[in-house]
């Protein structure tokens, strides 16, 4: 599975889909730590590709997925599966 994928259905399965959402931090626990600095690029690029919102929240970096491209995310977890 990649990481981009991973990170999605992660965020999928715990629903942080628009104004719920968590730190950075969290999204990555789970991951082995000799993988942690590309999940957190991956995050970063899936915020550039507007798949994640980024909302400055409590001194740290929230993020959810994005609501309006719920059926591109649910794509993308489904290939997963392929």
């Amino acid at each position: 599975m990649s990481i981009k994928r991973a990170i999605l259905k992660k965020l999928f399965r715990h629903r942080y889909i628009g104004g719920r959402h968590t730190e950075i931090r969290n999204a990555m626990k789970g991951f082995p730590p000799h993988l942690l600095k590309e999940v957190k690029k991956e995050i970063e690029n899936l915020i550039k590709e507007s798949y994640l919102l980024a909302k400055p929240s409590t001194g740290e970096l929230h993020v959810s997925l994005n609501p309006r491209m719920m059926d591109k995310i649910i794509q993308e977890i489904k290939n997963d599966r392929n």
